[in-house]
């Protein structure tokens, strides 16, 4: 989400419809579940019901579908007509998963539609179709909503319906909840950007930025190891996480004390243990990490292992760079890990 002082201004000029500001920001608007453009014709909403995003896949991801009015994704004058058309048919089924023969049903070429999403919208179509689907799962974690509320909010007229999507995006269907083990998801807004929590009443499982990419991979591995169904809700874990992280932005804390569940291998887990040895404000490379295990040779397990977290920001894999002190990769993307080092180096719990 862009930085709160900017809303004001932002605000201004979606009431003036300010062309200007085309591809600066785009509006999500919580009435409706909307987002726009910034030169939207319709009635303009109330400041508190806004809220504002520097991409397309930000308001997707906050689980925002796109107005019919400005059409933000699909502008005849901004796009072109296999963009305008993929995006109409997502809006028609957006929990789909698209493979290659979809792309082939509607005579589009897959390598087209991602080249041209990618030029215009900054991610390809398939990003975008992924954004959409997640941006329903999430949804209802965002607001706590129970399970008839999400139905009624997403449009199904049916609960066989709401049911066979909420099966395809997390892997359980409402009705069967009760039979299985249960973890739940919650909504947590940090200074860069919303993460999702999964945990039960016994540790975090999962801590992610919603914009991850994978995430939704993440979640059907966890779902499928637990065997468990995953539910919109809060736990004591989560709540703990959620006031830790708040802490650790404000540069009060570096330390986490939230009980943890780690799903992965002996080595894997090792590694694990390294990273959360390193003190903050400090970097590591991987084979720093290989070394400290005993096995100097094994950097590149060591970096799978890294890759392989599901414990953003806790266990600390942004403190792993390079060799030669280049930053290196990172899930959350690698602008927020060079924001993670700085704000740990200057924090004054250090």
């Amino acid at each position: 989400m862009i930085p709160a002082e900017h809303n004001q201004e932002y605000y201004k000029a979606l009431l003036e419809k300010r062309s200007e500001y085309e591809g600066v920001f785009y509006v999500g608007v919580k009435t409706t579940g909307v987002f726009c453009r910034p030169t939207c014709p319709a009635r303009k909403p109330k400041y508190e019901n806004c809220e504002f995003y520097e991409t397309a896949q930000q308001a997707l991801l906050a689980s925002y579908r796109p107005c019919q009015r400005c059409r933000p994704l699909s502008h005849p004058n901004h796009v072109s007509d296999i963009v305008r058309q993929l995006v109409d048919v997502v809006e028609k089924n957006p929990e789909k998963r698209w493979k290659q023969q979809d792309f082939k049903n509607l005579s589009v070429d897959e390598s087209t539609a991602r080249r041209q999403f990618k030029k215009r919208f900054g991610m390809t179509f398939v990003e975008y179709a992924r954004a959409r689907r997640m941006g329903l799962a999430l949804k209802n974690i965002r607001g706590g909503q129970t399970i008839i509320d999400t139905q009624l909010s997403t449009g199904y007229e049916s609960s066989s319906g709401f049911r066979d999507a909420f099966s395809r995006i997390m892997g359980a269907a409402p009705t069967l909840l009760a039979d299985n083990k249960i973890l739940k998801a919650s909504w947590i807004d940090t200074k860069l950007g919303p993460m999702i929590a999964i945990g039960d009443e016994d540790a975090i499982y999962l801590l992610e930025f919603v914009d991850r990419r994978g995430l939704e991979r993440e979640v059907e591995r966890l779902r499928i190891r637990t065997k468990s169904a995953i539910i919109p809700g809060t736990t004591g874990p989560i709540e703990s996480i959620e006031s830790e992280l708040s802490q650790y932005f404000n540069g009060k804390l570096t330390e986490f004390k939230t009980s943890l569940c780690l799903l992965g291998s002996p080595f894997q887990k090792s590694v694990w243990e390294q990273l959360m040895r390193i003190p903050p404000g400090e970097t590591r490379s991987y084979s720093d990490i290989a070394i400290s295990l005993g096995k100097p040779s094994a950097f590149r397990a060591a970096a799978q292992a890294n890759g392989a977290n599901q414990l953003a920001i806790v266990i600390p894999c942004h403190r792993v760079i390079n060799s030669n002190g280049d930053l290196g990769g990172y899930g959350g993307g690698l602008a927020r890990k060079s924001w993670l080092l700085h704000h740990e180096k200057q924090s004054p719990s250090n």
